[in-house]
This record gives C-alpha cells, structure tokens and sequence, in this order.
C-alpha cells in the first residue's frame, strides 16, 4: 500500500512535509528491492542538499545505494536509532524508517514529485 499523503521521487525516495519541513525515506519498493538492510550512512546535520543530489547512502545484503535528496534544504535531524538498528528501513519505512528531515528552501519543488497514484502508475509501468 503507498500512502497518499506522500510524495515520490522516481529513485523511489518519500516526502512527508510537515510546515516547512520535510521528512524524508525510501520507500517500501526500494527496501524490498534491496533485501536486508546493514547499514545507513546518515547526513551531516547542517549539511545544505539540492534537489537530485547525494543525501545519504544505504547498504544492504545486495548493495549500497545512493539515496537523493527530493528537495532543496539543510538538514535539521536525522534518525539516529538507524545507526543501530537499520533494519527498521525494512521493517517500517514510511513510519519509524524515516532517514531525516530537511528545513526546505524551494517548497516549489515539491510540484516535480508524484503523487501517490502517479507512483504507483510509475512502479507499474517499470515492472513492464
């Protein structure tokens, strides 16, 4: 099931925003394409992203994938408990699975994403 209330990036990252802020992950299709997760390399708190560019890495049984911001900001938290329990990605990824959130500065942004049917269609057409 995909949450409505999100949105998506076609790297299969998720959007939550809450005010200004945006909380970010990856969703269920990326966690069970990439198997069980070992390890997430988290953002520098502070660290100034662009939308499309390198926010973090996760690695798992099968590989270590770059995660993308979604949009343009400056990281403000991060999910700390991923640094010893990374498989809560697996487990709860749009819940408790969240990677960080991010103080956004172009909430225009959010217009290049899809929502929650449009990722879906997405999900179905690259399974073609």
């Amino acid at each position: 099931m995909i949450p409505k209330d999100l949105r998506y990036t076609k790297e299969h990252e998720w959007v939550r925003m809450e005010g200004e802020e945006a909380v970010i992950g990856i969703t269920d299709h990326a966690q069970s394409e990439m198997g069980d997760i070992t390890f997430v390399e988290l953002p520098q708190i502070d660290k100034e992203v662009k939308q499309s560019a390198g926010l973090a890495t996760v690695e798992s049984i099968k590989a270590a994938s770059d995660i993308y911001a979604p949009l343009s900001g400056r990281v403000i938290a991060v999910n700390e408990a991923l640094e010893g329990s990374p498989e809560v990605i697996n487990q709860a990824p749009y819940d408790t699975g969240w990677i960080c959130r991010v103080s956004v500065t172009n909430p225009s942004e959010m217009d290049s994403l899809m929502d929650a049917d449009a990722y879906e269609q997405y999900l179905e057409a690259s399974e073609k």
